[in-house]
This record gives structure tokens, sequence and C-alpha cells, in this order.
């Protein structure tokens, strides 16, 4: 595993995210839940194969929602 680690993109930090996700927000215009389509193929296209996309929608969501 730590062989195959090594060839594998460097895993966004959870800072880099959370400034990803609020620069994306911002960029689309996202204001509410309706809008997380919009938000979550832009951070897919922008981290692909560097986060897992199943934490981000949550973090995403959890944006949104407040």
């Amino acid at each position: 595993m730590q062989l195959l680690s090594a060839y594998l993109p460097a895993q966004l930090s959870a800072a880099e995210l959370d400034a990803m996700i609020a620069e994306v927000i911002a960029a689309t215009g996202a204001s509410s839940i309706k809008d997380m389509g919009k938000v979550m193929a832009a951070i897919k296209a922008r981290a692909a194969g560097r986060a897992d996309m199943g934490a981000v929608g949550a973090r995403i969501k959890a944006r949104l929602s407040a």
C-alpha cells in the first residue's frame, strides 16, 4: 500500500478543502442546498483524486444549510 500511495496525488488538507469550498460557493453564487449540485460539480473538477467526495459533499451540505 505504501508503494501505491507514492504514486497517488496528495490529499487536500481540511483547511485547503474548506477554502476551496468557500471559493466555489462564492464563484457560483450558491446560497441554498438547492445549489449543491453546481458546487459539487465545480469541486469535483478541481479536487479530482485529491479528496473523498463523500466527505466533501457533507461539508458542502453543512455549509449551505447553515
